[in-house]
């Protein structure tokens, strides 16, 4: 009878451990605020990709690195190419793609998102007051209102 009621705790407390990391996978995996940078647009708490139309190019929020057309190629980079050296991060549209790899559907980001081109009025997230991108290193406010007394004035 204690090996029928041993086994049942330990079997209850394993399925309460993987419920649990589950949930917490599920959590982080969901939410990235702290991961997007400041010149992305607002409202998003998980943001895989930006589409920019002015460029035709990607952000790769997780990875912090560009995917832009070089020949017939796409490149993962840290920083766009010289080409678009004269690119404003923080004026151009960005259009939130939250799907594995969506430059594999590059025409149809290209043809249904090509309106955006030359739009300026998308709120960014360095100009918000929202306090939860005050996380967000490179905005104003960052960590004020964390409870650790050393945000940046």
């Amino acid at each position: 009878m204690k090996k029928i009621i041993l086994a049942t705790a330990l079997f209850t407390a394993a399925l309460v451990t993987v419920n649990k990391t589950e949930a917490q996978v599920r959590f982080n995996l969901n939410v990235n605020i702290g991961s997007q940078p400041v010149w992305g647009p607002v409202g998003y708490d998980h943001v895989e990709y930006y589409y920019l139309p002015d460029i035709e190019a990607y952000y790769y929020v997780p990875r912090h690195q560009f995917v832009y057309l070089s020949g017939n190629r796409w490149i993962f980079s840290t920083s766009l190419p010289y080409r678009y050296r004269n690119y404003d991060l923080y004026s151009g549209y960005k259009v939130v793609i939250n799907e594995p790899r969506p430059y594999l559907h590059f025409d149809r980001d290209r043809s249904q998102y090509g309106r955006y081109r030359g739009d300026r009025g998308q709120q960014i997230i360095r100009n918000s007051d929202d306090s939860r991108y005050y996380i967000i290193k490179g905005h104003p406010k960052y960590n004020r209102g964390r409870g650790n007394g050393h945000g940046r004035h």
